[in-house]
């Protein structure tokens, strides 16, 4: 159906101001990071500053902690995004190749584990990782994100490998290749656009946690990103600047990791949309 010229003016309209809405916040923490400390404090909602400075950068840049939290951020994230993908390939190709008993509450176990709220697995995690002793330590963060992100990448996982044409793995087996070398020369290539795809949702998920790692680290030089970002506030303020700089100096890994794989992530996520 043809949509007239006064539809499209609407929809284009109605668009345009959506955009706005949820793009006004991302540019007023820009905008905010380069204002002087007097222009942050003033009632005006000055959408143009005009005086910009470097020097709330430069101020939390300099705060304490800023490169060990980052390489502890670095460290948990990328280390659940890597264990969440390599057991996701490996459960998921099963899960959707091979027909056994068990499969089908088993995923229904990996839907429920999905939903879950993470709010609501802090009591159990807490008292697992206490009896574990890794309460304070690294790899009690990583290994909760890495449970927090498998359900998710399993699922996606399972939607990419059931797209794969199963002709290709039969076509590979008849050349020669056994069943695990059919799987690493072709399912596991044409896997690259759903990889891409649950890892940006794994590294953002990890990347933004805080509850876990404000509870569990109690060492400051054992935190992470957005525990430090709290230290902007005190009870003698808020240091605005610092914090707003600070955000966006913490939001460039997780945009430059998405840059570098956005192309894939369409390509995947419109895939990915087609099984489940």
């Amino acid at each position: 159906m043809n949509k007239t010229k006064g539809q499209r003016i609407a929809l284009n309209t109605a668009g345009v101001v959506v955009a706005v809405f949820f793009a006004f916040p991302t540019y007023w923490l820009l905008t905010s990071a380069f204002k002087p400390s007097t222009a942050l404090l003033t009632p005006d909602y000055d959408l143009l500053p005009l005086s910009w400075t470097f020097d709330n950068f430069a101020s939390a840049w300099s705060k304490p902690g800023f490169l060990g939290h980052l390489t502890n951020s670095l460290i948990v994230t990328v280390g659940a995004v890597l264990l969440s993908l390599v057991a996701g390939v490996l459960a998921a190709f099963p899960l959707a190749r091979l027909r056994f008993r068990g499969r089908k509450g088993f995923l229904l176990l990996v839907l429920i584990a999905q939903m879950a709220p993470v709010e609501a697995l802090f009591i159990p995690m807490f008292l697992l990782m206490q009896d574990a002793g890794l309460l304070n330590k690294l790899p009690s963060l990583l290994l909760v994100y890495f449970a927090i992100t498998l359900p998710f990448t399993v699922w996606t996982l399972r939607g990419f490998v059931q797209g794969i044409p199963y002709e290709l793995e039969e076509a590979a087996m008849v050349d020669g290749c056994g069943r695990f070398a059919a799987f690493r020369r072709v399912v596991l290539p044409l896997l690259g656009p759903g990889i891409v795809a649950t890892s940006v949702f794994a590294f953002i998920t990890a990347w933004n946690e805080f509850l876990y790692a404000l509870v569990f680290m109690r060492d400051k030089d054992k935190q992470t990103l957005p525990v430090w970002l709290s230290t902007f506030k005190t009870i003698f303020g808020t240091d605005w600047g610092g914090i707003m700089a600070a955000s966006v100096m913490y939001a460039l890994p997780a945009l430059v990791f998405f840059l570098l794989v956005q192309r894939k992530l369409v390509s995947g996520a419109t895939a990915g949309a087609l099984k489940g």
